[in-house]
């Protein structure tokens, strides 16, 4: 496959996972800086690994929300949360994929996962 037909696919699967809207503000940021960053993260992560037929979106979540909390990239946590809903999550599994990540990672990892949670998907009021 070249390099274009993997970038379209790859943009293909990082709209679905992600929403038009995330992608369109990536793309309007990019720079001089990041321009080549952003086509290799889209061919490479997106068109190739996310692509491939071994696992399915809702797996690949699984993987990357433990990833990311394990390796404490908490800056893309929120983005993940939102995409794995959209990968047919529950946000009880998503909580239970972060007491998981507790016992393997460390609780202090897992108690900013369960923060970046609340953040990104706020339960309604009991009041309301």
């Amino acid at each position: 496959m070249d390099d274009q037909t993997r970038y379209d696919q790859g943009m293909g699967v990082r709209r679905q996972v992600l929403g038009d809207a995330h992608v369109d503000r990536a793309n309007a940021g990019i720079t001089a800086d990041t321009a080549d960053f952003q086509d290799f993260i889209t061919r490479t992560a997106w068109g190739d690994v996310w692509s491939r037929p071994g696992l399915d979106r809702r797996s690949r979540s699984i993987s990357v929300l433990s990833s990311l909390v394990a390796h404490g990239h908490h800056e893309e946590l929120a983005m993940h949360i939102r995409a794995a809903i959209t990968n047919g999550l529950t946000r009880e599994e998503i909580g239970e994929i972060f007491l998981q990540t507790a016992i393997y990672s460390g609780v202090p990892a897992a108690n900013t996962a369960f923060r970046i949670l609340q953040q990104t998907l706020p339960l309604p009021d009991a009041d309301e």
